[in-house]
């Protein structure tokens, strides 16, 4: 083999290993300034710092005709984790962490979004 060609796949390993390190740290890294807010008939219960989670928390929503979700929350995520909705569809969601898709939970009108942090998404092409 070449000397040239040696230190091309030499170049090329190095530059795949930086790479997938990228994507790990990226991937493994705290989010900064990630909100959690939570929504009930438009009007706004509570703002959680999700970075600031130092213990597992539950919440507790009450709604209309005796609606309940009960929303867990832990550092850098949140969830419904039980709902009197009969489709389930907010508990199935489970865990978001980042602000691309929010938790409704459409008949106890309830809803999650995350807002904040440094690699929101600014748009969503289809």
């Amino acid at each position: 083999m070449k000397k040239s060609n040696l230190l091309i796949l030499i170049g090329l390993g190095v530059l795949a290993i930086l790479s997938v390190g990228w994507i790990i740290w990226q991937q493994t890294r705290p989010a900064e300034g990630r909100v959690a807010q939570i929504y009930q008939g438009g009007t706004l219960l509570q703002e959680i710092d999700l970075n600031q989670v130092e213990q597992p928390q539950t919440i507790t929503v009450e709604g209309p005709d005796g609606a309940i979700n009960s929303i867990l929350v832990e550092r850098g995520r949140i969830a419904i984790v039980e709902a009197s909705c009969p489709d389930q569809v907010c508990v199935r969601q489970g865990w978001i962490s980042n602000g691309a898709v929010p938790i409704t939970c459409l008949p106890n009108q309830v809803l999650i979004q995350i807002v904040g942090g440094e690699d929101e998404l600014d748009v969503i092409a289809g």
